[in-house]
């Protein structure tokens, strides 16, 4: 019996290791099993994201293809803003498509037409004439301050290490810089505005209503009704009426248009695509891209519609 004891308690410190043993190996088991199920979501993730961003590149090149179609087909994509729904290699497309004369050039637009865009998106006639004249001074090339402006002296009183460029804008982004320039105000006005349609005015045919809203003597009772006519006239494939209340704001098209292009998995992966392109006729280089960037999900409205499922592509 004595003899058993030892022989015993090795066998139980034997058992004792193998089951360590077995834990341990479990554990590394589980980590590598762990690793590879990571490295297979992050795979996947990749590979959907590539796929939808695939997709939305591919969207704008189709709406780029119909801007440069010569005839008046019905099914073509015009660059009026309208969404259109299009399928590539089955992922679900919206593409939007507008000409830049539907917004307001910062670069050029009159005094005016800067001041009705800042009244129009909620700005009191103080602040509306501060700003304005921020924005002068921030894009003309002399350091002379305006009555109710900004020059370099101003923005160093305000703690700022910058003065204005004394240039024109190079993109809409820049305007947050200038004096007064409040970040709520430039979410309002960026969908408004540019520095590519380089006019003084807008493309009433085409511009949005918001848009239409900022042009100086426009109410919005006069606003509706010309969306209203305009979107008949389409509909039936007549000439689009005219706007002369808005007779000294009127521009016509531009050759640089806006293209955004969205798609939407399936696993829920999302994708945008913004594109500022310049049209030109040169058979080797017809479209030069002034700005192509992945663009944000939009806040979703009340009656937005979710993209398409099954439109033919």
């Amino acid at each position: 019996m004595r003899h058993g004891a030892p022989r015993s308690r090795q066998s139980g410190v034997a058992l004792v290791l193998v089951v360590w043993a077995a834990v341990l190996l479990a554990v590394i088991a589980g980590s590598f099993i762990e690793e590879r199920r990571a490295e297979t979501l992050v795979v996947a993730n990749s590979v959907s994201i590539a796929r939808a961003a695939t997709a939305a590149d591919a969207g704008v090149q189709r709406a780029l293809l119909d801007a440069f179609r010569g005839d008046a087909a019905p099914d073509a994509w015009k660059r009026d803003g309208q969404p259109h729904d299009w399928v590539f290699d089955g992922v679900p497309v919206r593409v939007e498509m507008r000409d830049e004369s539907a917004k307001i050039d910062i670069n050029t637009a009159s005094d005016p037409l800067l001041r009705g865009l800042l009244l129009s998106v909620g700005l009191e006639e103080d602040e509306a004439t501060r700003l304005v004249d921020a924005i002068l001074d921030w894009r003309d090339p002399d350091t002379l301050k305006r009555p109710n402006g900004a020059e370099e002296p101003e923005y160093r009183a305000a703690g700022l290490t910058y003065g204005p460029s004394n240039a024109p804008f190079e993109a809409i982004e820049e305007l947050q810089l200038v004096l007064g320039m409040k970040p709520e105000t430039y979410r309002r006005l960026s969908p408004m505005i540019t520095v590519y349609s380089r006019q003084a005015g807008v493309n009433p045919t085409i511009a949005s209503r918001e848009v239409l809203l900022a042009i100086p003597g426009l109410t919005p009772q006069v606003v509706d009704d010309y969306i209203r006519r305009r979107a008949e006239a389409a509909a039936a494939g007549q000439p689009l009426p005219t706007l002369p209340q808005a007779a000294a704001y009127i521009a016509g098209a531009s050759m640089v248009t806006d293209v955004r292009a969205e798609a939407k998995l399936d696993d829920g992966t999302y994708f945008a695509r913004e594109a500022v392109a310049l049209l030109r006729s040169v058979p080797r280089r017809p479209v030069s891209f002034l700005v192509w960037r992945e663009a944000t999900a939009p806040p979703p409205a009340p009656d937005a519609q979710a993209l398409p499922t099954g439109a033919p592509g």
